[in-house]
């Protein structure tokens, strides 16, 4: 009989927890108002260091661009027509409406298109092109509310660690701000027909298609470089994007805007590629002097240029081999050594021809 009782009494506990427990939601909306959004709590004031990137991104967003290129394609029926080829970004340079964006984001197109950050679209019309250095600029008609052009800073003093900030339409999302570190100097990459890009600001600053042509700042939101491109097997970001540094920037974009083309100082010389493959076969560095202008710098300095022999050989004059110390294995590097080099500048050049090695002086004159 105590047995029955004791269970029954288990029973009606376990039986009174269910009822308990299935009826307690219903007792806790009766005594607490769950029904009501929950209250906010206070944040507090930003940390310095957020506010710092709030304010940075503000003030540059004005000044980013996003283009949209189109090109030709085959219609339902034949014939061309427009189709859309692909979107970049850019950023403003001047009053004067000019925009510059990477040279790949534009290659191939008939037609590109600006829209500003306050939603205002413009058709583009191409200025300038430099390969060697992926860069383009582009010039729009704004003439109300023009955007602010972005502050210049830059890139020789850039230190491994400093923070920086991209901005950019990566998949065509707008105006979207990624942070980073510089993550090296003075990288390379391939750039078209063999060129190579040197000079390149390496960062981890999360960069995707669609960054390229968009600003590279530094805390003080001033620019330091151009992202043009990332090392990524997916071909998303992989936390290594790369771009062109500001003083790079500094000395091209005036060109072409000036000429529409970018030519380093020139010290009045010819130069073949494909001479000097054929120099390095037979065991020749160097860049091999083709031609010499007689009213350049390298004319006065007794730079003596291949001549043609008998039957159809030629017979080689000097070859630069070295410029200011730094050895020269053929015309790309010549080109490149001179890339950074102004006009009026004096380098010594390192020779050996006919005569044997020598070294001369030259003083740069206008590409």
């Amino acid at each position: 009989m105590r047995r029955a009782g004791l269970a029954l009494a288990l029973l009606a506990a376990s039986f009174g927890g269910v009822l308990a427990w299935r009826l307690a939601p219903a007792i806790e909306a009766v005594l607490l108002d769950t029904s009501s959004p929950r209250p906010v709590a206070e944040r507090g004031t930003l940390g310095a260091d957020e506010a710092a990137t709030i304010a940075l991104f503000e003030a540059a967003q004005d000044s980013v661009v996003f283009i949209a290129t189109s090109g030709v394609g085959r219609g339902l029926f034949g014939g061309g027509m427009e189709v859309p080829r692909g979107t970049g970004s850019g950023f403003v340079w001047d009053a004067a409406g000019h925009v510059v964006t990477n040279a790949h984001v534009i290659r191939g197109a008939r037609r590109a298109t600006v829209r500003l950050a306050d939603g205002r679209s413009f058709d583009a019309r191409l200025v300038g092109v430099s390969r060697d250095h992926d860069l383009a600029v582009l010039r729009v008609d704004v003439f109300a509310q023009r955007p602010r052009p972005l502050p210049i800073g830059r890139s020789e003093d850039l230190r491994v660690g400093q923070r920086v900030f991209a901005i950019g339409n990566p998949f065509g999302l707008d105006f979207t701000l990624t942070t980073g570190v510089v993550s090296a100097l003075e990288r390379e990459l391939p750039g078209e027909e063999g060129a190579v890009i040197r000079g390149l600001v390496q960062t981890d600053a999360a960069i995707n298609p669609g960054n390229s042509g968009g600003p590279l700042l530094d805390s003080a939101g001033r620019l330091v470089g151009v992202n043009t491109a990332i090392f990524s097997p997916s071909g998303a970001s992989a936390g290594i994007g790369f771009a062109v540094p500001v003083d790079t920037v500094n000395r091209v974009v005036p060109q072409l805007i000036a000429r529409g083309r970018y030519a380093p100082p020139s010290i009045g010389v010819t130069t073949d590629a494909r001479l000097d493959a054929m120099a390095r076969r037979q065991g020749l560095s160097g860049a091999m002097v083709v031609a010499v202008d007689p009213n350049g710098p390298a004319s006065g300095a007794g730079l003596q240029p291949a001549r043609a022999g008998r039957a159809g050989a030629i017979l080689p004059g000097d070859r630069i081999v070295a410029l200011d110390g730094t050895p020269i294995a053929g015309t790309r590097d010549l080109t490149a050594a001179l890339d950074g080099r102004d006009v009026g500048e004096v380098v010594r050049l390192t020779l050996e021809g006919p005569g044997g090695a020598r070294e001369v002086e030259v003083t740069l004159a206008p590409g």
